[in-house]
């Protein structure tokens, strides 16, 4: 295989119990030696493990020599509170934000807040303090939008408002982010579009989640996974390689860069990236 230099970032999420920390600092740890860009911090859903990520995003900060990302929600949330966390954040030398809306909570009569849209957070933030802010891209749609153009005209304007990069929501069929940079480039959206990469662990929960999501899955894919529900092993090396290939597509297609879902595991990221030509390196 003819290597060719590529960047990678990687997504985590914050441990739920203590049980969990441990693991997930070996995960961090396996994973800083191939210096990524940048390793970011997601929320549980409606905001669940908001202080989890402030921690940790603040831990990695100290005490690792990555640069963190932190993810901000603005649903159900009001000024006061995203103001108090971003001067936090800013202080603490968190200076990189992926900026989202959030799922709307499922009974949200009672929501209050004082942001929308994830366009609204963007704005209030870059009033605050000079963040670099990444968003979110949905190649197949999200499934809130009416259509592709609904996607543009919002990705547009939050670039408008100062985001300076996305990142793709997971996808298998690579043609959908082709088509999807295809449009962008043609209505002037000059941003690095960065593509989300998830391996399969759980093929039966990727399909529920991928439904949610508005993602496909080919039927090619989920039928490489029939058999191997007690076969963790083997389900790791098909993931690997389903995931490989997958990125291979896009370099083959001039992408350079690439952001992993690693769902707190580091070993099937970590493969990847070793197959991909991203080695440990060494401080200097």
């Amino acid at each position: 295989m003819k290597q060719q230099k590529v960047n990678v970032s990687f997504e985590f999420f914050p441990p739920k119990n203590e049980g969990a920390i441990s693991s997930l600092w070996n995960n961090i740890n396996r994973l800083e030696p191939l210096k990524p860009r940048f390793i970011s911090v997601t929320y549980g859903a409606g905001g669940s493990t908001r202080e989890n990520t402030h921690d940790l995003v603040k831990q990695i900060k100290k005490k690792t020599n990555l640069q963190p990302a932190a993810h901000l929600t603005c649903i159900n949330s009001t000024k006061e509170e995203i103001e108090f966390i971003a001067n936090d954040y800013w202080i603490s030398g968190i200076k990189h934000i992926v900026a989202l809306r959030g799922d709307v909570p499922t009974h949200n009569n009672n929501v209050k807040s004082d942001f929308k849209y994830a366009t609204d957070l963007i704005s209030f933030l870059r009033k605050k303090h000079d963040f670099e802010i990444t968003v979110s891209a949905y190649p197949e749609i999200h499934p809130d939008s009416n259509s592709i153009e609904q996607e543009y005209d919002v990705l547009k304007k939050k670039i408008d408002l100062g985001a300076t990069k996305a990142i793709t929501q997971f996808f298998f069929d690579v043609e959908y982010y082709f088509k999807f940079i295809d449009g962008a480039i043609k209505r002037g959206i000059k941003i690095p579009i960065i593509p989300g990469i998830l391996p399969v662990t759980n093929c039966e929960r990727t399909i529920e989640f991928a439904k949610k999501m508005n993602c496909k899955m080919p039927t090619k894919l989920k039928n490489m996974f029939k058999g191997l529900d007690s076969d963790q092993e083997t389900r790791k090396l098909v993931a690997a390689t389903i995931a490989y290939d997958q990125c291979d597509k896009l370099i083959s297609g001039g992408v350079k860069d690439f952001h992993f879902y690693t769902l707190n595991r580091a070993d099937l990221s970590f493969a990847i990236c070793h197959i991909l030509g991203v080695k440990p390196k060494a401080d200097k």
